[in-house]
C-alpha cells in the first residue's frame, strides 16, 4: 500500500494537518526530552533522580496519548514507583553526596556526547524507517490494552522478559552488596573496638 493510499485510508489526515492529540504528543515529547537532558547534565545526584521522575512521567503520558493505558500504568508503577525509589535509597545507603558532586563528572563528556548523538540519530532513523508509511489509528481497537499486551508479552517476548528479571535481580544483589560495604573510617573504628 502506497503512502498516499495509507493517508486516504486514515481519513486524509497527514503531517500538515495535525490533531490535538498529535500536538500534545509533540509538546509532551519535547518536555520529556528536556527533562532527560537535565537529568544527565546536572551535577546534583538527587536533582538528577527527581528530573528522571519527570522524564519517566512524560513517557507515561505519551503512552496514554497513544491509548496504551495499561503500559502507561505499568510505567508509573514500576519505573516511577519502584526504580526511582530504589535509586534514591541507593543514594542514601551508599552515603552519596547530596549537594553538588564534582565526582559526578568523569571527564569523558565529549565521548559520552558523541555516543549519545550517534545512538539518538540511529534510533530516530530506525523508527522513522520502520513506521514511515504506518498510520496509528487512535480511534480503532485499543492496542495497549491488558489483553493485547499480555498476549504479545507471553507469546513472543517471554525469553527477553525472563532475562530482564534476572538482570534486575543482579542489580538488586549489587545494591545490597554496595550498601553493606564499610567505609575505611568505619573499618578503623571496628578494629579499634576489637582491640579494647
Amino acid at each position: 500500500m502506497s503512502p498516499a493510499a495509507t493517508l486516504a485510508a486514515a481519513g486524509g489526515q497527514g503531517f500538515l494537518s495535525p490533531t490535538g492529540v498529535e500536538i500534545a504528543f509533540v509538546l509532551v515529547g519535547l518536555a520529556t526530552l528536556g527533562a532527560a537532558l537535565v537529568t544527565v547534565t546536572t551535577k546534583q545526584l538527587v536533582h538528577a533522580a527527581l528530573w528522571l521522575v519527570v522524564a519517566l512521567g512524560g513517557i507515561a503520558v505519551e503512552y496514554l496519548l497513544l491509548t496504551a493505558e495499561f503500559i502507561a500504568w505499568v510505567q508509573v508503577l514500576i519505573y516511577l514507583g519502584s526504580v526511582v525509589v530504589l535509586l534514591l535509597f541507593g543514594l542514601m545507603l551508599t552515603k552519596a553526596p547530596i549537594g553538588r558532586s564534582p565526582d559526578a563528572d568523569s571527564g569523558n563528556r565529549r565521548i559520552a556526547l558523541a555516543v549519545a548523538v550517534v545512538a539518538a540519530v540511529s534510533l530516530v532513523w530506525v523508527v522513522v524507517d520502520a513506521f514511515r508509511t504506518t498510520w496509528i489509528d487512535l480511534d480503532g481497537p485499543v492496542q495497549g490494552s491488558t489483553k493485547v499486551s499480555g498476549e504479545m508479552l507471553f507469546q513472543h517476548w517471554v525469553l527477553p522478559f525472563e532475562a530482564l528479571s534476572v538482570l534486575l535481580l543482579a542489580a538488586l544483589i549489587g545494591a545490597i552488596v554496595l550498601s553493606r560495604r564499610n567505609t575505611p573510617a568505619e573499618d578503623g573504628v571496628a578494629s579499634d573496638k576489637g582491640q579494647h
